[in-house]
Parts: structure tokens; sequence; C-alpha cells
């Protein structure tokens, strides 16, 4: 990987990881214009996606460390509504933890294909834009204000968000999306909904970038093989977190006065005009979507078992 291929998909990731337009069709477009889904190179490039999350990590950390300390003020007895944040962050980061660990196999095997992920873009569009909708009174069907802020969320609403985060295993369909919409359902106002989703991200893509990481140095430990950092270079690595981490900080406060101004619905244009392009981009085979060489090389195996029967 070159350096500045490094420093385009950590921007990718930045700018796109905490917009509900979803950060995983972005880097499949991305890696693909920059040559990077070949063989040699694409499960190295997907974990490499993963790991920069760390940089969108940081930048939440930083924009937010009056949060982030009033939950270790809660956590040492000294603040009883950082307390309360922080164990309605755990109750929601749950049911993705127990799901994703469950079923993140079988998630890519069934999932990681051109019409799942399209679908996922266009029906998280018209969600959004129904869902706006609906948050302006525009369906006759009354809202809860949306006047809430984060200190207000209830354990059971935490753990609905958290319910809905699950939604976003489904390649295509933005973890962002979904926590935001779920605090709208929760009567959060549109900036305390980006809130929470910001923070539930520190645990969520901690998690998954933590995974990610062992799983290909465990991977490189048995094989033999190259581990990430060998096959891309430390010097890409830290590219990528770097300009993640600006480029998502820059995001994130964007967000938040767009939100507040505009709402969800430019949004939902924006990823049905991204659905048809990878549409395009995919039938023109310019773009591949497909899980990684492993699961390929295994279905491959057992296709030609079948077809020497």
């Amino acid at each position: 990987m070159e350096w500045w291929h490094a420093i385009v998909l950590g921007l990718v990731e930045g700018i796109t990881e905490y917009l509900p337009i979803s950060s995983t069709g972005h880097l499949i477009i991305t890696s693909s214009l920059l040559g990077l889904d070949g063989p040699a190179t694409k499960q190295a490039v997907d974990d490499f996606n993963i790991v920069i999350q760390g940089g969108a990590i940081l930048a939440v950390l930083g924009l937010y460390r009056a949060r982030v300390m009033q939950m270790l003020r809660g956590v040492f007895g000294k603040d009883p509504a950082g307390l309360r944040l922080f164990v309605n962050l755990v109750v929601a980061f749950l049911p993705a933890a127990v799901v994703g660990f469950l079923l993140h196999d079988l998630i890519e095997r069934y999932l990681f294909f051109p019409v799942p992920v399209l679908m996922a873009l266009a029906v998280g569009g018209v969600y959004m834009m129904a869902l706006e909708q609906w948050r302006r009174g525009r369906f006759g069907i009354p809202s809860h204000g949306n006047r809430r802020g984060v200190e207000d969320v209830t354990i059971k609403q935490a753990f609905g968000i958290g319910c809905l985060q699950c939604v976003a295993m489904w390649p295509g369909t933005s973890r962002s999306m979904m926590t935001i919409t779920g605090g709208y359902l929760a009567g959060l106002a549109p900036a305390a909904a980006a809130e929470f989703s910001f923070l539930l991200g520190l645990p969520t893509l901690g998690a998954a970038s933590v995974y990610s990481l062992l799983k290909n140095l465990k991977h490189a430990h048995d094989t033999g093989g190259p581990n990430l950092f060998q096959s891309l270079g430390w010097g890409a690595c830290a590219l990528g977190v770097w300009f993640a981490a600006l480029s998502a900080a820059l995001a994130v406060k964007w967000l938040v006065g767009f939100l507040n101004k505009r709402g969800l619905t430019a949004f939902g244009w924006y990823r049905l005009a991204l659905c048809v392009a990878m549409g395009l981009l995919i039938w023109r085979g310019i773009v591949s979507i497909a899980p990684d060489a492993k699961a390929e090389k295994a279905r491959g195996t057992n296709a030609a078992a079948v077809g020497s029967r």
C-alpha cells in the first residue's frame, strides 16, 4: 500500500464513519478504485479499514472528553449523571457485542454481496426520509417532540438503541444511521441523538477494531504469513489512523449542526444516489463485493467437489 492510499482510506473512513451514509459502502468503492481489492491484499486492506476506525475513536474522545471524564467520575462514585450515562452505553453496547460475536462470520458469508448491500443502502435512505417526516409531524402520528438530552435516556431506551445497532451489522446499513434514528425514536433532540451515537461508537468501534486486529495477527501466526502491518507497512497504518481522526473530528462537528438545521432527509437522498452509483460500478465490473478470500476459496472448493460428482 502506498502512503497516499492510506491517507485516502483514512479520510474516507473518518468522514463517513459517523455520517449515516455507510462507511462500508464508501470504503468498498474507494478500495476498488485504488486497486486494493486484489487477492493478495484484499483481506489485509479489509482489516486495515476496520483498524483505522481507531482514528474515529480518537476524534470522539477528543471532542467529547468532557462527557468521557464525566462518565469516569461516575464510575468512581463522584457523578451520578455520569454513572447513569456510562451504564446506558454499556447496555446499548451489549446487544451488538453478543450478536456480532455469534453471527459475524455468517453475516459476512451470506450478506456481503452486491444485492444485500445495495438493498441496505436503498432501504436505509427511504427509512431515514420517512423517519424525518415523522419527526416533523407530517404523518399525523405524534412524535416525542425530540427535545430530550443524552442525560434523559432510560435503560430501556438505551437497550432499544442497542438492538437497532445490531441491524447495522447488515453490510451497507450504517451503524450511525441506526443509532441516530434510535435516538430519534427515543425522543432525543437531533444533536443529542448524534452525541449518543458518537459515544456508543467508542466501545462498539473499539471492540470491532481490536477483534479484527487480533484475528489478523492470529491468522498470520497460524499460517506463517504476514500480518496487516507487514503487508501494508507501519507507516501506512499510522497515516490511516491519523487522517481518519482528523477527518472524523471535522465530520462530527459538521454533522451536529447540520442535523439541528436540516435533519436526515439529505442523507436519505444521498444513500439512494450512492446505491445507484455503486450498482453501476458493480455492473461495469469496476467494483466488486464479496467475502474475504478464505471464504471464497472454501466456496470454490465445495463447488468443485459438487461438480466432480
